[in-house]
């Protein structure tokens, strides 16, 4: 099974008030989960990266559901899709961290993308 999800934070000034938002499908398109919400007064970059944990938190549970309902082992598939460049890249380990704020949100995000069995991150370029 596949399972493709969106994300994405912001910030209206940065520091600002901030929210971030995900969605995960399945891969035909069926909406399986949504969730957005405030987080208070931070950066985008913390925005962005927190849209990208709290969308991988849900997936594990997702996974964890579908595999107890399953009497055959089922191989999950994940791919996320970024507006933000510099995670997509980060993530996928061809920039390096620099930020020591992000770097408690990017360990959280690495040890889940390993027990989901590694995750493709892409970015999507703005328009």
């Amino acid at each position: 099974m596949k399972l493709i999800i969106y994300t994405d934070g912001a910030s209206r000034g940065t520091p600002g008030p901030a929210a971030y938002g995900f969605t995960i499908q399945d891969e035909k398109g069926h909406y399986l989960h949504e969730q957005g919400e405030y987080i208070g007064i931070t950066t985008n970059n913390v925005a962005e990266y927190t849209a990208v944990l709290e969308a991988l938190k849900h997936a594990k549970k997702l996974e964890t559901r579908i595999k107890g309902q399953q009497l055959r082992q089922v191989i999950i598939d994940v791919e996320l899709y970024a507006d933000s460049k510099l995670v997509a890249e980060q993530l996928s380990g061809r920039y390096k961290i620099k930020a020591k704020h992000l770097k408690p949100l990017i360990s959280q995000i690495q040890t889940l993308s390993i027990e989901l069995g590694g995750i493709v991150f892409n970015h999507i370029p703005r328009y």
